[in-house]
């Protein structure tokens, strides 16, 4: 009937605004108990986080932020690095380009000479299979490259003597000009006079003298190698 007070139905279904909860979400208040436990699991994750990262942590800034002034080293620190340019231009022996790119991941010994490979050359190959034997069990993060800066053929034997063993040097070809936008000789020196060492990141950054002293190089070398142990593993994983 009009007039009655019977509700509608629709509306006694609607529920009340002010009636609605939310659940889910937090307890306003908790128990100091739990607050107290709650704050020392953080404080002890994050005492295990920075535990774990310490070690990476000061890797890093003794390798990059501390470095060894040149007053440490037998070899000539590069300051600031260079970095190993995109437009190299190399070519594996087949005449194959070969991406600068490539190169990254491992820490290189690097040898500047003609495919004929003279006397000094020779020294120079047989001092980079030394230093890199002699870094022990970290000879792994260590590759041999040796930029050849003409188009001479190499001749047999040193080619079998640096395609022997388990780690065979890499061979590449470069023309100079290319090769002198990345590196730089010493003063009153040629590029093939020097041994040089690029990190895994690919940045030039040491030059051995021309009077090369491999036990003396090899101090250099092992430093470096210790400093960035933690966040520098053997294979081209960068």
């Amino acid at each position: 009937m009009s007039g009655s007070n019977s509700s509608d139905p629709v509306a006694a279904a609607a529920p009340d605004p002010l009636a609605m909860k939310v659940h889910g979400g937090p307890a306003p208040h908790l128990p100091a108990d739990v607050r107290q436990r709650r704050t020392g699991g953080r404080f002890t994750a994050l005492l295990v986080l920075l535990a774990c990262a310490a070690p990476v942590i000061v890797s890093y800034f003794t390798y990059y932020v501390w470095r060894p002034s040149a007053r440490n080293n037998y070899a000539d620190l590069v300051q600031p690095t260079r970095g190993i340019p995109e437009g190299l231009g190399l070519r594996d022996l087949e005449g194959r380009p070969v991406a600068s790119a490539s190169l990254r991941g491992q820490w290189l010994l690097v040898v500047v000479a003609g495919g004929q490979c003279d006397r000094r050359c020779e020294d120079h190959l047989y001092a980079q299979r030394q230093l890199r034997e002699m870094a022990g069990r970290e000879r792994d993060r260590i590759d041999r490259v040796w930029l050849v800066v003409d188009e001479a053929p190499l001749r047999a034997p040193i080619e079998q003597a640096v395609a022997a063993g388990d780690a065979p040097a890499m061979v590449l070809r470069v023309q100079r000009e290319a090769l002198e936008r990345w590196l730089l000789p010493a003063p009153g020196q040629t590029l093939e006079d020097h041994l040089y060492l690029v990190d895994p990141m690919g940045e030039w950054m040491m030059r051995a003298p021309a009077a090369l002293d491999p036990k003396l190089f090899h101090k250099d070398l092992d430093r470096l190698l210790r400093a960035s142990a933690f966040w520098d593993r053997p294979g081209r994983e960068h």
